[in-house]
């Protein structure tokens, strides 16, 4: 930590307001020439302001740590609408609250807290209660074997979620490339005549879909990062739409909600899929793992 000349004096005063206890021991009087002597000069102050900053910093990394690492967080009973301790330990470990370290204007409605590492973190309270909302909206126009309920996922870690949630509820998945004029134009064989509700997993990827959805007046619903916009998107659900625990979760939680507003199961226990059944089974790979090794050969 560096601390330009013109910043000493301010941090000298802050230094004094904080150790105001220590102030007594700061001096002690030399009793050869009678006067005081500092045994502190304002850089050693500094250094030893410096020290303390330092430890409450680490201390501060190691929380954040945990929190990444594990998806745990402290948040207060109320703020989360589900009072069930499994289903909020479900919400924490999947990281369905972590968001990115950027904010835009609309999304700053959805965020509880910022941690020390940048990262804006997801209410876990809207979430739960978007979800609630959303099922119900879509519970409205999902009919088995139709195309009134169309999901899109152009990101691969979206593409196991909404394929499993068009099979638990008979809409249509599209996790291929978007084929323009599909629900615009009728004339190309593409087209999809009986769309009524567009369901996507993130407005940036799936920005194709979103424009013809606004051209062709079809209502959005639409996953929400901490980075993403409100543009064309008429219900949010504020959500990591980046990781696959988190896409998992968001999906199964909402056809498992869905089949409840239908009539379908009686209560969420007799949902006939798992977590497990709606996670992406990819398995990332990194450059690293593929370079080859020093001294071997190529062929």
């Amino acid at each position: 930590m560096y601390l330009l000349p013109t910043e000493i004096n301010k941090v000298w005063e802050f230094y004094l307001a904080r150790k105001k206890k220590k102030a007594d021991k700061a001096e002690k009087y030399d009793d050869e020439n009678g006067e005081n002597k500092v045994i502190e000069s304002k850089i050693d102050v500094i250094d030893d302001f410096e020290e303390d900053f330092e430890e409450d910093l680490d201390l501060d990394i190691e929380k954040e740590l945990e929190l990444i690492d594990t998806g745990e967080l402290h948040l207060d009973e109320e703020r989360i609408a589900d009072k069930d301790e499994e289903l909020k330990q479900l919400y924490l470990s999947c990281g369905i609250h972590i968001g990115t370290k950027l904010l835009s204007g609309d999304a700053r409605r959805f965020i509880y807290r910022q941690t020390n590492y940048g990262l804006y973190v997801i209410d876990l309270t809207q979430t739960a209660e978007r979800l609630a909302i959303a099922a119900k909206f879509l519970s409205k126009y999902v009919e088995e074997g139709s195309d009134r309920v169309i999901v899109c996922s152009v990101r691969r870690y979206g593409k196991e979620p909404v394929r499993k949630f068009c099979e638990a509820l008979g809409c249509r998945a599209i996790t291929t490339r978007w084929i323009p004029g599909s629900i615009s134009n009728p004339i190309i064989g593409t087209y999809i005549k009986d769309a009524a509700v567009i369901v996507i997993v993130d407005p940036h990827a799936d920005k194709g879909i979103l424009k013809e959805a606004h051209l062709a007046r079809i209502p959005v619903v639409s996953l929400i990062d901490t980075d993403d916009t409100l543009t064309g998107i008429d219900l949010a659900i504020p959500a990591n739409n980046r990781g696959k625990k988190a896409l998992g979760l968001a999906f199964w939680i909402l056809a498992r909600s869905i089949m409840f507003e239908l009539g379908k199961i009686g209560s969420e226990s007799e949902f006939p899929y798992s977590l497990e059944d709606f996670t992406s089974k990819i398995v990332p790979t990194y450059r690293d793992n593929q370079a080859p090794q020093r001294g071997s050969q190529i062929y």
